[in-house]
């Protein structure tokens, strides 16, 4: 009996499959650790949520760093994901010649309803694993920001993030990079979704 194996996909072969038509237009996918994910359809929530993060953030950055949405971010031979929201640094080229890579991130935001659970495991893993150094997660479902920071391997394999901090949709938090600029989390989470 033969054993059966997935194919795992590089970074250049997904590009490949792109450039030969495999997606269609509107597909949303990503790679992540050499498996090509078809990305959750958006709520209304999710929706606004990220929209109005998107829009607060840019308006407090400015031209401090760069906001990329829903953009992907390299972050190994296998693994090219396409967060939210994420803040990178500014570079002369703009991210023409590649893709933001650990080093040019600041903050990486997935905003969580229905892959709340990939969000907090397979994604907060490979961030860590990566050296991402900030890590949000605008949980939709409890209406709360989970805050990860400071990247660390586990003594048995796999990687985590040794700060956690939940902070209420009341509250205001700093962003990542910029001691001097604050986010209002009640700017960002649609006031209907506590009812």
């Amino acid at each position: 009996m033969t054993a059966v194996t997935a194919k795992r996909f590089s970074i250049a072969e997904y590009h490949r499959l792109g450039e030969l038509g495999f997606f269609e237009p509107d597909d949303r996918v990503e790679l992540i650790r050499g498996e090509i994910i078809i990305m959750a359809a958006k709520g209304t929530f999710h929706s606004v949520c990220n929209s109005l993060l998107f829009g607060e953030l840019y308006a407090l950055v400015g031209k401090r760093a760069i906001v990329r949405g829903q953009e992907p971010i390299t972050l190994s031979d296998d693994s090219e994901p396409e967060p939210d929201v994420v803040i990178t640094r500014n570079r002369s080229d703009n991210y023409l010649s590649s893709h933001p890579e650990p080093a040019d991130i600041l903050l990486v935001i997935e905003v969580s309803d229905s892959t709340l659970k990939y969000d907090r495991r397979t994604k907060l893993s490979i961030y860590a694993e990566s050296g991402i150094s900030d890590y949000w997660i605008f949980n939709l479902v409890d209406i709360q920001l989970e805050m990860h920071s400071e990247p660390y391997q586990k003594q048995r394999g796999g990687f985590d993030y040794r700060v956690k901090r939940v902070v209420l949709p009341n509250e205001v938090v700093v962003i990542p990079g910029f001691p001097d600029l604050s986010l209002d989390l009640s700017a960002v989470f649609p006031a209907q979704m506590g009812e």
